[in-house]
C-alpha cells in the first residue's frame, strides 16, 4: 500500500510541478532561423577590426552568440566571395592564419542591416509590451 501511495503521489506532484515544454525540434528550428541572419550581422560588425576565424568564434560566443565552427568558417568564405569581407594571410607567426576584415560593401550592408534590426527590435518591444 505504501508503494502505491508513493507512486500515485509522485505522479500527481510531478504532473503539477512539471512545466509545459515546447517541442524541442520545433523550437530549435525556429531559433536557428532567428539566429541565422544575426551571425552575418555580428561577423560584419566584429570584423570591422581585422580578425581570424577562431578569434571571431570566441568573441561571438563570449557575447552570447553561439555559433558552431562548422557554420562560421563556410559563412566567412561565402561573405568573402560576396565581396563583404576581404582577407589576407598572416605568415609572420609559426602557424599561418587567414585574417578577415569587413570590406566597404560589407560595412554598408552591416549599417543597413543594423538599421533594420533596430526598427524590428522597436516594433517587437512595442508589440510584446502589451503581452502578459
Amino acid at each position: 500500500m505504501c508503494l502505491l501511495h508513493y507512486c500515485v503521489t509522485h505522479t500527481i506532484v510531478s504532473a503539477m510541478t512539471t512545466e509545459p515544454t515546447h517541442d524541442d525540434g520545433l523550437l530549435a528550428a525556429h531559433l536557428q532561423e532567428l539566429r541565422r541572419g544575426t551571425v552575418v550581422l555580428a561577423a560584419l560588425a566584429v570584423l570591422r577590426e581585422p580578425g581570424y576565424g577562431y578569434a571571431l568564434l570566441e568573441q561571438l560566443t563570449g557575447h552570447g552568440i553561439a555559433v558552431d565552427a562548422n557554420t562560421l568558417y563556410p559563412l566567412l568564405r561565402r561573405l568573402e566571395k560576396q565581396g563583404l569581407l576581404v582577407s589576407e594571410w598572416n605568415t609572420d607567426e609559426a602557424r599561418p592564419r587567414k585574417f578577415y576584415r569587413t570590406s566597404p560593401a560589407g560595412a554598408e550592408l552591416a549599417e543597413a542591416l543594423m538599421t533594420d534590426w533596430r526598427r524590428l527590435d522597436a516594433s517587437l518591444r512595442h508589440l510584446t509590451a502589451e503581452m502578459p
